[in-house]
């Protein structure tokens, strides 16, 4: 529990004390907030750097992967200095150095069934920054069993979508993509090109409906999909209906 803020977070944190929706109760609210992005690549970059810099008490970031030269087009929070490095622990040291405030958990490995209960437990929020289908299947079962909200964004060449699904107040993953495409029709990370800028986009999206559910604030994305498009400059908004033959409803 956060009884006072000190003179340094209050200076930190100033542009959120004065917004009289936030505030310091909000700012509170945010510092004993506890959330686990799932990948910290081009998606987990913007988003860890901002929930980071907004004060998130305690930031979970899991993933297997070491920083390649190839990720630095799009992967801000990895730099240079920090390839081959795992990239939960180029992560972690450039959030301590943005933000001391915040408590960083590591997990350098695979984000499984076997492992994805017991750790989403630990949070209130997950974030989906992953770049693989199959990730996003075991986030979703994991969040329905736990009943965590899951925040999903997903990056393509020039377009994204971003969305929320909140456990027994909306659809789910399976709701959207009842059944997972067989593995030799989706393209590897190594084949998909991507504007580098997009992950920003989307990225810092899914941080801002994060703040949203921890503030209690606005409207958020459940029950519907945030589409953009980077060519045309255009954001789209469908809705997503609870699938009633859905396996996990």
């Amino acid at each position: 529990m956060i009884n006072e803020l000190s003179d340094i977070q209050k200076q930190r944190y100033n542009r959120h004390l004065i917004l009289s929706e936030i505030g310091e109760n909000g700012q509170k609210k945010i510092m004993q907030a506890k959330v686990l992005v799932v990948g910290v690549g081009g998606l987990g970059s913007p988003i860890s750097l901002y929930l980071a810099s907004a004060g998130v008490g305690k930031l979970g970031i899991i993933d297997a992967d070491v920083v390649d030269i190839s990720n630095l087009q799009r992967q801000i929070i990895h730099s240079t200095e920090t390839i081959d490095v795992p990239k939960v622990i180029s992560a972690k040291d450039r959030i301590n150095k943005l933000n001391p405030d915040v408590e960083v958990i590591t997990y350098h490995e695979k984000f499984t069934d076997d492992n994805s209960a017991d750790i989403v437990r630990e949070y209130d929020i997950v974030v989906d920054a992953c770049d693989n289908l199959p990730t996003r299947y075991v986030i979703n079962d994991a969040c329905l069993l736990c009943n965590k909200p899951f925040v999903h964004g997903s990056i393509y060449q020039f377009e994204g979508i971003a969305t929320v699904f909140l456990p027994k107040e909306g659809p789910c993953y399976r709701c959207l993509y009842p059944n997972q495409p067989p593995n030799h029709i989706i393209p590897g990370p190594l084949d998909r090109g991507l504007l580098g800028v997009l992950p920003g986009v989307i990225g810092t999206i899914e941080a801002t409906e994060v703040l949203k559910l921890i503030l209690g604030l606005g409207e958020s994305l459940n029950g519907r999909l945030l589409v953009y498009n980077a060519l045309n400059m255009e954001f789209e908004t469908l809705e997503i209906k609870r699938n009633p033959d859905c396996i996990k409803h």
